[in-house]
């Protein structure tokens, strides 16, 4: 099926690797010219190689920086010549114990996974309305919809965030033109930040890592963890021009994992 992205511009957020990665090459696939942008220099280089070699009819521009910074989203929207589809994405803040949290914890993961999704969408959703035509992806988890113990922080954050949009998206000057806003909730996805979290849950319950992954993966009814790649093919489905009538939603990945109806 042809989205409908050909030749759209679209800036995608922590694109150097994991989740953020399969987007961009999703999209780039399509047709989409794209900005990615990540801190680290040479993983985000290598990533820009890739998908240039995926499709050289594309442009491919990398910016580093950080993104959750004015200084980093200023650098990024800038290489953008328009923002037709933003795909918001940040690492997560680490797993932990509430007790042992600041106020600077909390206030650094409300930065990156809430306060900066938000700068974006209001530094572009007003262009994009004008232009007839917008999508932004939000990358938050799942942990939305089931929260998980030890990732407080971005359960916290995340939760803000996905209130936000709720109200957001079903705005007639946004959705009335075009701009679908929604929230793409990861499960328990093959990437560093899923065996940073299965580590520190081993370390908890004394039980050897590979151990400890091997049950998590069984807890899944797909009997697995999800990959990048079809993570980003979700993605750009949700960018697609068929999907226009489809905003405010919280889209949950994660192979049968959550338990409930609804």
């Amino acid at each position: 099926m042809d989205l409908g992205l050909q030749g759209r511009w679209a800036l995608v957020c922590a694109a150097s690797k994991g989740l953020g990665r399969g987007c961009a090459q999703s999209l780039v696939a399509e047709g989409v010219n794209v900005v990615i942008t990540a801190r680290g220099a040479a993983d985000l280089q290598a990533t820009a190689e890739a998908l240039r070699r995926l499709n050289p009819d594309v442009d491919v521009r990398a910016v580093v920086g950080d993104i959750t910074t004015p200084e980093g989203r200023a650098a990024a929207l800038a290489a953008c010549p328009q923002v037709d589809i933003l795909i918001n994405n940040a690492g997560g803040p680490p797993p932990g114990d509430f007790r042992d949290w600041q106020r600077e914890h909390w206030l650094a993961a409300l930065d990156a996974n809430m306060l900066t999704p938000i700068e974006l969408i209001k530094a572009t959703v007003d262009a994009m309305a004008a232009r007839g035509f917008g999508r932004v992806v939000n990358i938050t988890s799942a942990a939305v919809k089931a929260p998980i113990d030890i990732l407080g922080l971005s359960n916290g954050a995340r939760s803000g965030l996905t209130g936000f949009v709720a109200g957001l998206a079903r705005q007639p000057g946004l959705a009335g033109r075009n701009v679908t806003i929604n929230n793409l909730l990861p499960g328990a996805f093959d990437t560093e930040r899923l065996q940073k979290n299965i580590a520190v849950g081993a370390a908890k319950s004394g039980m050897d890592v590979a151990q400890a992954a091997a049950k998590r993966s069984a807890a899944i009814p797909a009997q697995r963890f999800g990959t990048a790649e079809e993570f980003g093919a979700i993605c750009a489905m949700l960018c697609s021009a068929q999907a226009s009538y489809l905003t405010g939603q919280n889209i949950l990945l994660d192979g049968g994992a959550y338990p409930g109806a609804f």
